[in-house]
C-alpha cells in the first residue's frame, strides 16, 4: 500500500473516531489501529531511504576500505621501488615506475574517496528530498485533521 493511501487510511481512522464529550473536539482513536498504520507507513517507505541509511552508516566504512587499499598499493610500490634499487643499470627505470604507481594509488585513492563521497551525497539527497515529500504530507494530514476538529 502507498503511503498516501494510508496516510488517507489514518485520516479515516480519525474522522470516524469518536467524539469525547466536553473535551473541545477530542477524539478517541484505537491506539492499536493507529499503531498498524504507522507501521505499514514504516514499511512503505522507499526501499532507497532504508538504503541511504545504510550507505550513511556504512560511509566510514568504505572510506576505511579505500584508505587501506590506497595504503596497500602505496606500500607495495614503495618495497618494489626499493628492491629495484638495488640494481644498477635500472635504477632511473625503477624510480620512474615507482613514482608513477605510488601517484596513481594517489590518483586512485582520491577518486575511490570522491566517487564515495559523491554516491553517498546522492542517495542522502534523495533520501532528503523523499523525507522531505513525506513530512509535507503529514503536516498536510495534520493540518487537515487539525481543521475536521475545529469544524466539528
Amino acid at each position: 500500500m502507498k503511503v498516501d493511501d494510508l496516510i488517507l487510511q489514518l485520516q479515516d481512522v480519525v474522522n470516524d473516531a469518536k467524539a469525547i464529550p466536553f473535551s473541545s473536539g477530542k477524539v478517541m482513536v484505537s491506539s492499536d489501529e493507529i499503531y498498524d498504520i504507522l507501521d505499514q507507513i514504516q514499511d512503505a517507505m522507499p526501499a532507497e531511504v532504508r538504503q541511504a541509511k545504510n550507505i550513511v552508516s556504512d560511509r566510514k566504512q568504505i572510506l576505511s576500505e579505500a584508505n587501506r587499499e590506497a595504503e596497500s598499493i602505496i606500500r607495495n610500490a614503495e618495497e618494489r621501488k626499493k628492491a629495484m634499487l638495488n640494481q644498477n643499470e635500472i635504477v632511473r627505470e625503477a624510480q620512474a615506475k615507482a613514482k608513477e604507481i605510488v601517484d596513481d594509488a594517489k590518483q586512485k585513492s582520491a577518486e575511490i574517496r570522491k566517487a564515495a563521497n559523491v554516491y553517498v551525497d546522492s542517495i542522502i539527497k534523495r533520501t532528503e528530498e523523499s523525507l522531505s515529500t513525506q513530512l509535507d504530507e503529514i503536516r498536510k494530514t495534520r493540518t487537515n485533521i487539525l481543521n475536521s476538529q475545529k469544524a466539528k
